[in-house]
């Protein structure tokens, strides 16, 4: 029961939201279902629950998955509350509830056994995404609440064609049809193979645009761009996660019927593509919030390269897949309170360069920040600061400007963080397997990456403060807390690795690899 718990109590707290009269107490069930997801996750994981019916299960990457979700979401839960006590005048009744529905739903795709129920879940998460996109509600969230859901709905439509292909792929066998994870990988020695092979790269096409993998990543600078920064975490952090699980998944069934290297060549070439598109993007971009955007582009690419690859970079792929979705809720929480205290997306540009301009860099007033951030005008400045850059973070923000900078740090795979560890396993995975062209690839990739996001955000934490941002606006406990917390955990990922951690990952890369 513990599994349809974690599904059914997050479930019951977003009626239980909707449903509250009270505005100042609601954001509070936040925390209240953050800590029981996380008490029935450790249950779980550690009982090692027998499968509800055949339908429900976890296998050995969803319980690392499962843990790691709900530690991230019970930090952007008690991020919550502070954040929506400064933003009085929207509606949080639809955004706390949804939330609450987020992390069901997530729960609900980590513990499908059936592919069918996956989808669903998958699709859930798209409706239940759009109103917390909406939630600044002005032209900018509109454009992308309604670009996430086209592209979104097309791939997830992608991904049901693949499922009927990898059923009829039993049909065509003479087999009795089944979506029960087991039964494909057990038969998969039988599936037809054209079939089979035509299903995974639609399957790959369709999950990999939940993922937000070049090219099908369109959706995902705007959609990150003007998202909270709490939502931009539980997208970038646990749906896409969630995605890439799904992926891996069908992954199983192939190499289960022997073919594995056929998708390992599809994740080979589309982790590099992937990784380049984003750090094309990423050369001189100034918007600091479609930066993290093309970042997460990157990280999808490098857990599939990882997968692809084979070998030991499986192996940091999911050391990766963990470290990937806790180092997202240290940038988005802290670019939250930077876009809150400076009503701007915009970083300073470096100096001695002239900034580019780039899609969705229109500056001023149509920066997409939400109206009720922009700091009124001064006496001796009548623009709004929101039309400033954004510069002299470790002056006005210490916390959050520090706390973004070594984010920053840790996403782009420095020492001592735990992103240093999985992209080091993934390059040392690429030599030992013979691929050392895309390890090269690989690492070049690495430091253009390093490069255009240090540009940008060493222009925003230098420098003097614009001096019309409202003195009032700070740091506070419950934005710092969470963040600091998140990023103590990506360090300690990186500097020590508990034995019980080393077995889980090992099982988890085992289960992919294995038969």
């Amino acid at each position: 029961m513990v599994l349809a718990a974690l599904i059914l109590v997050p479930l019951g707290l977003a009626l239980v939201a909707l449903l509250w009269p009270a505005a100042r107490q609601r954001p509070w069930l936040l925390p209240l279902g953050g800590v029981a997801h996380l008490v029935l996750s450790i249950a779980a994981v550690a009982g090692r629950p027998a499968q509800l019916t055949p339908w429900l299960g976890l296998d050995p990457i969803a319980r690392l998955l499962l843990v790691a979700v709900s530690v991230l979401f019970l930090s952007t839960s008690l991020y919550a509350p502070g954040y929506l006590a400064l933003k009085p005048g929207r509606d949080q009744r639809v955004f706390t509830a949804c939330l609450l529905a987020l992390l069901g739903m997530i729960s609900a795709i980590l513990a499908a056994q059936h592919l069918g129920l996956m989808w669903v879940a998958l699709e859930a998460c798209t409706l239940t995404t759009a109103p917390l996109l909406y939630f600044h509600r002005n032209a900018r969230s509109l454009e992308a609440l309604w670009k996430y859901l086209l592209v979104g709905s097309v791939g997830i439509a992608i991904a049901f064609l693949g499922t009927l292909f990898l059923a009829y792929s039993a049909l065509h066998a003479g087999l009795t049809p089944s979506l029960v994870l087991s039964d494909l990988v057990g038969d998969a020695p039988r599936l037809s193979r054209p079939w089979l092979h035509s299903g995974f790269v639609l399957l790959f096409i369709g999950y990999g645009t939940k993922m937000g993998l070049a090219p099908m990543h369109t959706w995902k600078p705007d959609a990150y761009g003007e998202a909270s920064g709490l939502v931009g975490t539980l997208l970038a952090g646990g749906v896409s996660s969630a995605a890439f699980l799904a992926i891996l998944r069908f992954h199983k069934i192939l190499v289960a019927a022997g073919d594995g290297a056929f998708g390992r060549q599809i994740m080979l070439v589309a982790g590099l593509l992937s990784i380049a598109v984003a750090a094309a993007f990423m050369a001189r971009l100034r918007d600091f919030k479609r930066l993290l955007a093309y970042s997460s582009v990157e990280h999808m690419g490098i857990l599939v390269l990882g997968v692809g690859i084979g070998g030991s970079a499986t192996l940091g792929a999911m050391l990766h897949l963990v470290n990937n979705a806790l180092v997202k809720g240290v940038l988005f929480l802290a670019a939250g309170n930077i876009h809150r205290v400076y009503g701007s997306k915009r970083a300073a540009a470096p100096e001695g360069l002239t900034p580019m301009p780039h899609e969705g860099e229109r500056g001023g007033a149509a920066d997409g920040a939400d109206p009720a951030d922009r700091p009124p005008p001064s006496a001796t400045s009548p623009a709004l600061a929101s039309s400033a850059p954004v510069s002299g973070l470790l002056r006005r923000l210490p916390w959050s400007g520090a706390l973004f900078l070594l984010g920053v740090l840790a996403v782009t795979g420095s020492p001592p963080f735990g992103t240093f560890v999985s992209e080091l396993t993934i390059v040392r995975g690429a030599f030992a397997t013979g691929h050392g062209a895309a390890g090269i690839a690989f690492l070049a990739l690495l430091f253009a990456v390093f490069v255009g996001m240090g540009s940008t955000v060493l222009a925003m934490v230098q420098g003097p403060a614009p001096s019309t941002l409202p003195a009032e606006r700070r740091d506070t406990v419950l934005t710092i807390a969470p963040v600091v917390a998140l990023l103590a955990c990506v360090l300690g990922l990186g500097l020590y690795l508990p034995a019980g951690l080393q077995t889980a990952f090992a099982e988890a890369a085992a289960w992919l690899e294995g038969p």
